[in-house]
């Protein structure tokens, strides 16, 4: 991962200067978690906070119980690199250790990894996150195809085998003693896709077999394709006009938690007891009707400009 964590450079920081926003934990930090902390009275290790943006990347729970000691400052370890490659640190430093990140959390993350790092393997991406490589490729279904993507072994592959396919054959054509591992390297797949390439060849069919399309991150909206939410929210994430300032960040938090795939509300909807179900449902149609409040705004000002 790009960027860099000296493991044993700690420095002391001002806590006022520190920003704790984009946590992968939807429902924020656990006060009980907190508390327990507190009493420990323990010497805590320091927390990773991103360099550029003075973001807490890992740590947020002994932020917060330092804030209830009273200490004006904390022990910081500083993350040096882009803003993508932290919130991957963020996720692997809440998995490795402290109280784990919830099962939604956890994939609200995967999402987040597979569009900032689309190439990365299902493998590599589920390593990271701490949910399996099947349900990485489930919330992959739903984003950009990349057409390359990188292995926990570090080796390149490309996810569009069409010309590796197509290569394989001049290859195996010209030599055909040519081993599956070797006409692989060369033609950038899968040792199994040579083989399934040869037996095509055997067999004097097309080495590209017949295949349906595979659906985008795109979705069709008024006779049009627009990206996904969460392709949209990941460019906001990049935009530095947002990023650098209070307000933006603010924006991002609150566009970041409503931007949740549909079984992640269904899981919502069930957690509500069925007494506070209709103060809920309120809640939610009035900040509903904020949101949209909000989008006229944006758009009437996008027209007196």
């Amino acid at each position: 991962m790009p960027g860099h964590l000296d493991p044993h450079a700690v420095e002391e920081v001002q806590i006022s200067s520190l920003s704790t926003g984009g946590s992968p934990r939807l429902d924020g930090e656990n006060l009980a978690h907190v508390e327990t902390l507190v009493a420990s009275q323990a010497q805590l290790p320091p927390i990773i906070v991103h360099r550029p943006t003075m973001r807490v990347l890992d740590g947020m729970h002994r932020l917060l119980a330092a804030k209830l000691q009273g200490h004006q400052k904390i022990a910081v370890r500083f993350f040096d690199g882009p803003e993508e490659d932290a919130f991957v640190l963020a996720v692997r430093s809440n998995i490795a250790h402290g109280l784990p990140l919830s099962l939604a959390d956890r994939k609200h993350a995967a999402e987040r990894v597979v569009t900032s790092h689309p190439q990365w393997s299902d493998r590599m991406i589920a390593s990271v996150t701490g949910i399996s490589a099947r349900t990485v490729a489930e919330i992959r279904k739903t984003t950009a195809p990349a057409t390359t993507r990188i292995g926990l072994d570090g080796r390149v592959r490309s996810t569009d085998v069409t010309e590796g396919r197509r290569l394989a054959q001049e290859l195996i054509t010209k030599d055909p003693a040519l081993s599956l591992r070797q006409v692989a390297r060369a033609a950038g797949i899968s040792p199994e896709t040579v083989r399934d390439v040869k037996k095509r060849l055997s067999r004097s069919e097309d080495p590209l077999p017949d295949r349906s399309k595979r659906g985008t991150q795109l979705t069709r909206r008024t006779g049009k394709l627009v990206p996904s939410p969460t392709t949209v929210l990941e460019r906001l994430r990049a935009d530095p006009a947002l990023r650098f300032n209070q307000n933006g960040r603010d924006l991002l938090r609150l566009l970041n938690v409503h931007t949740l795939r549909t079984e992640d509300w269904q899981k919502l909807a069930e957690s509500v007891p069925s007494h506070s179900r209709e103060s809920v449902a309120h809640l939610a149609r009035d900040t509903a009707r904020k949101w949209l409040e909000f989008a006229a705004l944006l758009e009437r000002n996008k027209l007196q400009r």
